[in-house]
């Protein structure tokens, strides 16, 4: 098995156990591990989870697995991991618990490694799908933000502007072809994986402007996002009206 660098010995210890058990059970619809969360990322503290996918033949979907307070085995079949929810689905929300995920164990000859990666990036057409979904309600967020700025209501720009984060994300990453991480792994994933079109000092610096409310950030961010030579982009900016524009603008 090949483990990441971060991880224990004792932990490494139990996942070769449980892994031994589900060999001997399974058999051959054992396929493969994939360690996932905290511990895949080298973000684990004492307190972290162990989260394991284990990934099996779809007659073995429904079997429980070993339990261990200690290990959390998580069974996906095959299928599964190679079926990708488009945004919107119940499923997508799951897409980046796979994200750079590193894959311990496949005797599928690679499609275990291959679906994984397959999960964190965006194709053409589902990067637009996002956008198409996205990109009008973080303008319309930020609009709403820009607006009570003007007026003075600094409490409503704030929390305007902090709604207005994750559609703002999604568009970033959609935009470099990825999956918008979770929260919690947001500086792990630009710091590990930076987009090519944003440095990392910068994105989270204007994040952390969108947290304040900072009208100018907010305002620049659309501009940087507007510049983006993308007809899907530009028709979604052109889609609003020139007086509404001079709240987005000024």
């Amino acid at each position: 098995m090949e483990f990441p660098e971060t991880l224990s010995a004792e932990r490494r210890a139990l996942i070769e156990d449980a892994a031994a058990k589900l060999q001997t059970e399974y058999g051959g619809g054992f396929l493969g591990m994939v360690l996932s969360g905290s511990a895949g990322r080298g973000l684990e503290t004492e307190r972290s989870d162990l989260d394991v996918i284990v990934v099996v033949s779809p007659e073995l979907a429904d079997k429980p697995l070993p339990r261990n307070t200690e290990l959390e085995l998580l069974p996906v079949t095959l299928q599964h991991l190679e079926t990708l929810a488009t945004f919107g689905d119940d499923q997508w929300g799951y897409r980046w618990s796979y994200a750079w995920a590193p894959t311990l164990l496949d005797h599928t000859g690679g499609r275990i490694e291959q679906a994984v990666a397959r999960q964190t990036q965006l194709s053409e057409d589902e990067s637009l799908a996002v956008l198409s979904q996205r990109l009008d309600a973080w303008i319309n967020q930020t609009y709403r933000s820009l607006k009570s700025a003007r007026d003075g209501n600094l409490l409503a720009a704030r929390m305007d502007a902090v709604e207005a984060i994750a559609p703002f994300l999604d568009v970033v990453f959609a935009l470099d072809g990825q999956v918008r991480p979770y929260s919690k792994y947001l500086t792990w994933s630009l710091q590990h994986h930076p987009l090519a079109s944003w440095p990392t000092d910068e994105l989270l610096e204007t994040i952390e402007q969108y947290l304040a409310g900072n009208p100018e950030a907010i305002r620049q961010s659309l501009r940087r996002v507007q510049s983006t030579e993308l007809p899907l982009v530009q028709e979604i900016f052109d889609s609003w009206a020139a007086e509404q524009y001079d709240a987005l603008r000024r």
